[in-house]
């Protein structure tokens, strides 16, 4: 087997650079439906200081408030990270290490979006109904947020390992 050759036994006939190509694309398509999340949530949380009930917020709301934007702010710049790094590594043959490392991003925005997810919720929960709903609200939804990010993939890998 080559360099260029598909890795044996994968069942697809594609050659190392093929499937670097199409494991970027599959990234590409798991980074859009994380973007088009965390705009949902960043536009969301945009519109909050313009309703009339923003200035009866106590100092922790405010403070959740903000570090929802500027976690969501965050989260965009790391899924447009994979772009800036093509550009970068673009023909330069490095696409396993613009692959690997897509990935590895893809992952933190993942990790990035649970966290607001969990902080907005928080947040809604505690305007609307206090804080102690709000904390549990926040700490439920991380809590299931990492079970079905983290764990249940580790799961079914290694459910599909056994056979």
């Amino acid at each position: 087997m080559s360099e260029h050759d598909a890795v044996v036994g994968d069942g697809r006939n594609e050659t190392v650079n093929e499937q670097m190509d199409r494991n970027w694309g599959e990234l590409l398509q798991e980074l859009r439906v994380l973007q088009t999340g965390v705009q949902i949530l960043a536009g969301f949380l945009l519109t909050i200081p313009f309703q009339e009930r923003f200035e009866s917020l106590d100092d922790y709301q405010v403070g959740l408030y903000l570090s929802n934007v500027v976690l969501a702010a965050l989260i965009t710049a790391v899924i447009l990270l994979p772009v800036s790094v093509h550009r970068r590594l673009f023909r330069k043959q490095l696409k396993q290490t613009l692959v690997s490392s897509a990935d590895r991003i893809a992952k933190v925005a993942l990790a990035g979006v649970a966290l607001l997810s969990a902080g907005t919720a928080s947040l809604v929960f505690d305007v609307t109904a206090g804080r102690e709903a709000g904390l549990l609200a926040g700490g439920g939804l991380l809590a299931v947020m990492v079970l079905l990010l983290v764990f249940v993939p580790i799961w079914l890998h290694k459910r599909a390992s056994r056979g």
